[in-house]
């Protein structure tokens, strides 16, 4: 009976928000966001900012998540909506009428979230500097109408569907990548200050999914940095906790007591990204926001290819969380995880020559590095004021 009561009020919650959407005069809803939880909001924030600041745009917020903070104390210049991930949002999403609408959630269309016919214009910000044909489902971007490209990946791979699929040719703004932004202007000071005898700092920072870093070799990761004398800091993906969780506890659990190690379960925040002098991942997109913000190498552990589009191929183009490993650090073969603390040693001697081939590479491969919220807010505005740039 409590579960009912609670489903009930939630639902009640939930149609409030949209009710409340829905009551606002048209010309108030200009420019929307929606989003499936709080740790999007770094991705968000930097693009609002410009808006608000920039050009005085008031933007309205849509979460999924009840306990989105930005329900309950948003910045001047965000007005935030609650409307689920149920029924509620199926029908908010099928009725909606605004210009224009700002997501980070794929598969638009192809699944609950179905374009409106009141003629919004959809535009995808992409959440991860990763490629959009690997880790992607085929169709994930198909029914945008833009895209907000984190670098030249992202075009060339986009036009290239397009013209195997026959789809129409969507505008892709050079955009960057927020989050990146961000790092790079907290990480210019360096790691934060430490006691001279301070052991060196590793972030394990891997992808989620069955044949995963932790998902497959849980501690076996931990054990060898821990006894090469590294603080090592365990930062999951959200999904590793929501369907493995029982690793993550196990491994927790067997270094509760161990001074250099630490579960850090918050994946929006800083923190423990910048305290790192080296990371430890997979196919994470985490790994090229902190080599490319940061300037610090990684040891990618060789796994398996997290492939949710068999066809990636198809397109003749290597993704570029693969052809850029060796560019951004070293690969581990994960049947040789018991060398990872003397490997991480070795990286760690040669940091500042990886410093600088990490820097060319960003110049490479992502798009207006610390100035991309400008960017997107110009091309957003545009779309309002009925002068969209082409892409």
């Amino acid at each position: 009976m409590q579960r009912w009561f609670e489903a009930w009020r939630r639902f009640r919650r939930e149609r409030a928000g949209a009710r409340a959407f829905r009551a606002l005069p048209r010309a108030r809803r200009r420019i929307v966001f929606y989003t499936e939880g709080p740790g999007y909001w770094s991705h968000f924030e930097p693009v609002f900012r410009s808006l608000r600041d920039d050009y005085g745009e008031q933007v309205l917020y849509v979460t999924s998540a009840e306990n989105d903070p930005l329900l309950v104390s948003p910045p001047p210049g965000l007005v935030p909506f609650y409307i689920g991930s149920g029924t509620v949002r199926t029908l908010f999403f099928a009725g909606l009428d605004a210009d224009v609408v700002l997501m980070t959630m794929p598969d638009l269309q192809t699944y609950h979230i179905k374009r409106s016919p009141h003629g919004v214009h959809y535009v995808y910000l992409h959440h991860s500097l990763v490629s959009t044909h690997m880790v992607y489902r085929p169709a994930a971007f198909d029914h945008f109408d833009s895209m907000l490209c984190a670098g030249p990946h992202h075009v060339a791979e986009t036009r290239v569907r397009e013209k195997l699929q026959g789809l129409p040719a969507k505008t892709l703004v050079e955009h960057g990548y927020g989050r990146l932004d961000a790092i790079l202007a907290r990480g210019r000071a360096g790691p934060p200050a430490r006691a001279a005898d301070a052991p060196p700092e590793v972030l394990v920072a891997p992808s989620w999914g069955d044949q995963g870093l932790i998902e497959q070799h849980g501690d076996r990761v931990m054990e060898p940095l821990l006894a090469a004398g590294f603080r090592v800091t365990l930062r999951p993906h959200p999904r590793t906790r929501q369907f493995h969780g029982r690793v993550l506890d196990a491994i927790a659990a067997r270094h509760a007591q161990h001074d250099n190690f630490r579960l850090d379960e918050d994946i929006s925040g800083h923190d423990s990204l910048l305290a790192a002098d080296l990371m430890v991942s997979d196919w994470s997109g985490a790994a090229l926001e902190f080599a490319f913000g940061l300037e610090r190498p990684v040891l990618f552990v060789d796994v398996p290819r997290k492939v949710q589009n068999p066809d990636y191929a198809a397109l003749g183009i290597e993704p570029l969380e693969a052809q850029i490993r060796e560019t951004l650090g070293e690969i581990v073969s994960a049947d040789d995880l018991a060398t990872l603390g003397r490997r991480a040693q070795a990286l760690l001697a040669q940091a500042p020559e990886w410093q600088a081939r990490i820097r060319e590479a960003r110049c490479q491969h992502v798009f207006n590095p610390g100035a991309s919220g400008r960017v997107a807010a110009d091309y957003l505005v545009s779309l309002t004021r009925g002068t969209p740039d082409s892409g």
